[in-house]
């Protein structure tokens, strides 16, 4: 759905919104499952996105409205509760963190939905999270601090919502710049955006519409193998808080106490880090050719060393190889399904996506998704005129 659709949607319900909010999804161009070992990642926000339409309702409950699943929830400010509908408690959870941190908030309406494929690994969650939380400071002028609601936006999906993800996706759905990337130390938050310079090539997601049930398994063994790969390493380099700070030399000389499934799973990470901060001043220079070659190396990383690809993922991969208008290419996000990113010359784009939707569909009997997205703004407010602009500015 789009924004003037969400708008005429809370009309319909309740009357004229008082506020149009968009919070974009992203995409990480390089940087995989080093957010929590304190590394850098390299996302960018994107122009697929939740809408929120809001108004004050001089009330003490709040009514929300999901265009996703045509369910409304109500809850009451005073006593917030879990409800037994899932998506509802990245609602509810936005807004208990921000009561917690002492705001005041009061009854409102809200409709939101968007365009951002559900499942697609591409944050749906953070941007309802933050997209949320950016509406009602804006609606009760409360003064919240944008890095304050990215990190309330990870607290919901943390404590009310239970899942334990990073801090990347609430980041650079607030964060983002129109037709940048953003370079993110998770240590210590710091971040730089660059100019994302693609030139003659445009950013094309496949989404293999498969979700393997090892996903949270692995991932969750996979944060036990680098925590126990750094206790290790500590005992020797006393220096070592996290695999940022570990050295190739130091993996290699404690291979035999490490074993090789987490000698493995550090190597990748130290060497995955290293690929981010050679990116940003391969595209800063316009290298498209060396940033590439950084994206299949990536891949290759969380494919062989990491372990967190699938058959689909890396047949996808397998199928840019030999296209010299491919770039690059790699699976993007926790893995064992999702989407890959692909970086292809706009001449070749629609040959692209025909190619290759053919060969899945062919090798899997399944029909991927293919979406060509650009780097748009963090969450901002939308005009309420008739003709909206929804790429963020």
């Amino acid at each position: 759905m789009e924004a003037f659709e969400i708008r005429q949607l809370f009309k319909d319900i309740y009357g004229q919104p008082e506020l149009l909010v968009r919070a974009p999804g992203r995409i990480n161009l390089i940087g995989e499952h080093t957010d929590y070992n304190s590394g850098y990642v390299f996302p960018a926000a994107i122009n697929k996105e939740t809408y929120f339409a809001v108004a004050k309702n001089e009330s003490r409950t709040c009514s929300i409205y999901s265009a996703y699943f045509k369910e409304t929830v109500s809850f009451d400010l005073d006593n917030l509760q879990a409800s037994d509908k899932s998506w509802a408690n990245y609602i509810i959870g936005a807004i208990d963190q921000v009561q917690k941190k002492g705001y005041q908030v009061q009854g409102f309406n809200c409709v939101f939905g968007g365009n951002i494929p559900i499942g697609a690994g591409l944050s749906s969650s953070a941007s309802v999270e933050c997209g949320l939380i950016f509406s009602v400071n804006e609606l009760f002028v409360l003064g919240i601090d944008p890095v304050e609601i990215v990190k309330m936006g990870q607290k919901a999906e943390n404590e009310f919502v239970g899942v334990q993800c990073g801090i990347m996706d609430q980041f650079i759905s607030v964060m983002g710049k129109k037709d940048h990337a953003l370079r993110l130390d998770c240590r210590s938050l710091e971040y730089d955006h660059f100019p994302l310079k693609l030139g003659d090539y445009c950013i094309v997601l496949c989404n293999s519409n498969v979700s393997h049930s090892l996903a949270t398994s692995a991932y969750n063994t996979r944060k036990e193998e680098c925590i126990r790969g750094v206790q290790i390493i500590k005992a020797h380099y006393p220096e070592v808080d996290t695999l940022r700070d570990v050295k190739l030399p130091m993996l290699r000389h404690l291979l035999p106490e490490l074993g090789e499934d987490v000698y493995n799973r550090c190597k990748f990470i130290v060497e995955e880090n290293e690929r981010v901060l050679q990116s940003c001043g391969q595209l800063q220079k316009g290298d498209i050719t060396g940033f590439g070659k950084n994206l299949y190396a990536s891949h290759y990383g969380l494919s062989l060393e990491y372990k967190v690809s699938c058959l689909e993922l890396d047949f996808l991969i397998g199928f840019t190889i030999d296209k010299p208008q491919v770039a690059g290419a790699r699976m993007m996000g926790g893995g064992f399904g999702g989407c890959t990113i692909n970086i292809v010359e706009k001449s070749y784009k629609e040959e692209f996506i025909q190619t290759i939707s053919e060969a899945y569909r062919k090798r899997f009997d399944i029909s991927p998704e293919i979406y060509e997205v650009e780097p748009a703004a963090g969450c901002s407010k939308l005009s309420m005129a008739a003709n909206l602009s929804t790429t963020g500015s």
